[in-house]
């Protein structure tokens, strides 16, 4: 089992900046690929950007050169923003995919944190 605890969410005026963090525990060893999500009210959840154990990214074509994914050694998995544009408003959710043998992959997910961002 792996547990998400995401912090960093809130409010601020389009334009500005947020920085988002997620802290894994529990069977981190696990851990292969990290990431963001997120939902916007009416609509499916969808990904943001994702890291690999390797550093390698990938990011929705909405926040490529807004957005900056990073990950540290202890598996604590970031989000900065930038240019922050209404349209960004979500509940975003911190993912990592954990791999056992016996399990396969899974999905593990944090609780999510409200992002608004005022016009």
């Amino acid at each position: 089992q792996v547990q998400l605890v995401e912090s960093g969410g809130g409010l601020v005026q389009a334009g500005g900046s947020l920085r988002l963090s997620c802290a894994a525990s529990g069977s981190i060893f696990s851990i292969k690929t990290m990431g963001w999500y997120r939902q916007a009210p009416g609509k499916q959840r969808e990904l943001v950007a994702v890291i690999t154990g390797g550093g390698n990214t990938n990011y929705a074509d909405s926040v490529k050169g807004r957005f900056t994914i990073s990950r540290d050694v202890e598996n604590t998995v970031y989000l900065q923003m930038n240019s922050l544009k209404p349209e960004d408003t979500a509940v975003y959710y911190c993912n990592a995919v954990s791999y056992q043998i016996a399990v396969g992959p899974f999905d593990n997910w944090g609780q999510g944190t409200q992002i608004t961002v005022a016009s």
